[in-house]
């Protein structure tokens, strides 16, 4: 795994080195750039060796040097394709190089490589011949790469923090990106926090034409829904079983030792298992237990134990504490490059496994594609007329949000018209009030924000409707089934943008490569042409994968209810990190800042932390983003932060 940058520009080699030094955390095993003056451009890279140890080094040339590639990532068919290349007569250089078999993909079919490839990646080429850059990401945004058009050229990196110290990249704050987080907990879509700053969106590549300056993306791959009809849940429980230990046999290449998070929920332990029953022995598995106030209904350590017990492995515990989260809080904001208002305790566990191993398995993926912790199954059971009270708390938290977008969509859209909705699902009642009624709220609702929580922009623009944000996803799925259509947006905001963003920042923190089986894509499609009503159920969302797993997995994890990584940010935030709320939500700074409604501490901190009402989603959502702001915008940092939250309140 490697952190990649590079620029076109006046002063390009100068910018590209100060680039890849700042992502040294990424590859700290090697590094290196390739200059091409004539085109005013430079590539540059630090390596994570995983793969090839002693020949993998970057930047990559084919064998002309007529194409040079930087590279983050792993394709985890590269024996495959490059048997298949050396049969065809090409000569490689490497012993078993990914890099060169991208060099040599590229070389025979340009763009269409990318149909090939399996793997999480981010990829930028210097090709001499057609004068241009080519680059791409992978097909579920695993990998990420930002990149900027400036006025002298353009520029990406891996990070949103390397691409900062370019030059002509002002950090100015994109409001409708803010506008979207307070909604979400993190930024959905292509435009980072920073105006001008792009991200590439997964499934798709760029080409950036050298002599004009023309910049242009297109999209190579994304989720499709074709149900196949007429097969029993006992055969796709085996096609999921069989497709899914495919894929994890594939993401276990490595010439380096292999360890897995292992949280004591199904999608790690399914992982774990299928290792171990496919050969794997003396695996190395990590888990992370709580202690504290609500640390009980969290531990899932018990579990985890039987997991390791089943399989042999050489298995590891971390007990976590309050104390230790808030040591390391602008540690965590800062590698994580744009404001994140979600979990926080993967920080740990990847310090923790980097201890032992460069590569760790994770379990991320599997509640997206398996059902979304019955999101969908909520919002099925709010298109008639109420609330179904046989539906759990932990289905319905947040998801009016996303059924105020419902109404908004086109006539005909998903069978979702106002008029024949009902006859679609005849079990569930109108509600009175309407979809545009939106009382509760995901973190924040449209109404609330833009009353109680943001000011407008000065130049009048209203503020960004993440409703309406997500409804276009929606669309875009094309989908007559509103589970595979809610599926569909997770994997293209909530999945990529929030959960996978998160992984990758703090494993790359922690020179960790993190792998993520489920989204191998030839088992992401196969999971997506499961009818949705087999692939997912109301009263157990993961109902198939549960049953094609379950002889892998002791019985107490089988039926165990889904817990989540979460902190107990409500009582901290009435407890020590009540200085910290106050200081940085005061109205006095939020009136000087101009971005947030002064009244928000009286609306919303003061009533939480004097124990009055609950607003923790709101204000530890709008601190996490001012921690951001701080250290991003205010105080300009080009690398780690070396004061503590505590030093933020003096």
């Amino acid at each position: 795994m490697c952190g990649i940058a590079g620029m076109v520009g006046p002063g390009a080699s100068e910018a590209v080195r100060r680039m890849t030094g700042s992502l040294v955390h990424r590859g700290p095993d090697d590094g290196g750039h390739y200059d091409a003056p004539a085109a005013r451009l430079c590539l540059g890279m630090r390596r994570l060796s995983i793969l090839d140890l002693a020949h993998g080094h970057q930047p990559m040339a084919n064998q002309d040097e007529s194409v040079w590639i930087v590279y983050n990532g792993e394709v985890f068919n590269s024996p495959e394709l490059r048997g298949r290349l050396e049969r065809d007569g090409r000569r490689f250089a490497t012993a078993n190089s990914d890099t060169e078999t991208l060099l040599h993909l590229y070389d025979e079919k340009q763009e269409a490589m990318l149909a090939e490839l399996n793997g999480m990646f981010a990829f930028v080429l210097h090709d001499k011949r057609r004068r241009l850059l080519f680059g791409a990401r992978d097909r579920l945004g695993i990998k990420p790469l930002y990149y900027a058009l400036t006025p002298s050229g353009f520029a990406f990196a891996s990070e949103l923090k390397g691409l900062l110290t370019a030059p002509g990249i002002r950090r100015e704050l994109n409001r409708d990106s803010l506008s979207h987080y307070v909604t979400l907990r993190f930024v959905p879509g292509t435009a980072s926090i920073v105006r001008g700053v792009a991200r590439l969106a997964p499934g798709y590549w760029f080409r950036y034409d050298l002599t004009s300056g023309a910049f242009e993306t297109q999209c190579y791959w994304r989720p499709s829904f074709a149900p196949q009809e007429g097969r029993s849940v006992q055969e796709w429980s085996e096609q999921v079983r069989t497709d899914l230990r495919a894929a994890v046999r594939r993401w276990s290449l490595s010439d380096v030792a292999i360890g897995c998070s292992l949280s004591g929920g199904l999608d790690s332990s399914s992982i774990v298992g299928l290792l171990a029953d496919s050969g794997h022995r003396r695996l190395k598995t990590y888990s992370l237990g709580f202690v504290g106030e609500g640390a009980a209904a969290l531990d899932e350590l018990p579990l985890a134990r039987q997991v390791a017990e089943r399989w042999g492995t050489d298995h590891h515990e971390l007990i976590l504490r309050p104390e230790d989260l808030l040591r390391d809080l602008l540690k965590m904001v800062w590698a994580l490059d744009e404001p994140y208002g979600g979990g926080l305790p993967s920080w740990y566990v990847f310090q923790f496994m980097q201890q032992d191993v460069k590569v760790g398995m994770t379990g991320s993926g599997g509640d997206e594609l398996f059902g979304d912790y019955g999101r969908d199954i909520a919002l099925e059971r709010r298109l008639g007329e109420g609330r179904d009270t046989s539906c759990p708390s932990w289905m319905e938290r947040g998801w009016p949000l996303v059924a105020s977008f419902v109404d908004r969509l086109p006539h005909g859209l998903g069978g979702l018209r106002r008029k024949d909705r009902w006859r679609h699902y005849p079990l569930v009642r109108r509600d009175p009030f309407g979809w545009d009624y939106v009382q509760a709220f995901y973190y924040c609702s449209e109404p609330m924000k833009s009353r109680d929580v943001l000011l407008p922009a000065e130049d009048g623009r209203p503020i960004a409707d993440t409703v309406e944000c997500l409804r276009t996803y929606y669309q875009e799925s094309g989908s007559a089934e509103p589970r595979d259509a809610l599926t569909y947006v997770a994997l293209r905001t909530q999945l990529p943008e929030e959960f996978l963003f998160m992984t990758d920042r703090f494993s790359m923190a922690h020179s960790l490569e993190a792998r993520v089986p489920f989204l191998d894509h030839l088992f992401v499609e196969s999971v997506l042409r499961i009818p949705a009503h087999i692939r997912t159920k109301p009263e157990d969302p993961k109902y198939l994968l549960r049953q094609a797993l379950r002889d892998l997995l002791p019985d107490d994890l089988v039926h165990a209810p889904k817990r989540g990584f979460v902190i107990p940010t409500a009582q901290w935030l009435r407890g020590p990190l009540r200085p910290l709320a106050e200081r940085m939500l005061n109205p006095a700074r939020l009136a000087e800042q101009g971005l947030f409604r002064p009244e928000f501490h009286a609306r919303f901190v003061r009533p939480h932390v004097e124990g009055q009402a609950d607003y923790h989603p709101q204000v530890w959502t709008a601190l996490m983003f001012q921690l951001w702001h701080s250290l991003y915008v205010e105080q300009q940092l080009t690398e780690a932060p070396s004061m503590t939250w505590q030093d933020l309140c003096a």
